[in-house]
């Protein structure tokens, strides 16, 4: 058996460790184009960041977006399309 036979389990393996996370991840009931508007319309501006996560038990859209000299972090539920989160970070902070 070659040395690389000896690794091809581990590499398969690992290799299918996005696609389990991905399956995880509910389909959103609204796009990612339509919750970018309903954040920007809360929260004018440049966005700068955004994510599609699970935060306390539910799945929404993350924006980051630049107002001036501060992050306005507006987050979107992904099935109900209502704001979840409005809060405001300096341009140095980290989440």
């Amino acid at each position: 058996m070659n040395k690389f036979m000896k690794f091809l389990p581990v590499a398969v393996a690992m290799a299918a460790v996005p696609f389990a996370v991905q399956a995880q991840q509910p389909a959103a009931k609204i796009s990612k184009a339509q919750a970018e508007a309903i954040a920007l319309k809360a929260a004018p501006g440049k966005i700068v960041e955004s994510d599609y996560e699970k935060e306390d038990g539910s799945w929404r859209y993350s924006f980051d977006i630049r107002q001036g000299q501060r992050i306005h972090e507006v987050g979107v539920d992904a099935f109900t399309g209502k704001i979840v989160e409005s809060s405001y970070e300096t341009a140095g902070d980290k989440d």
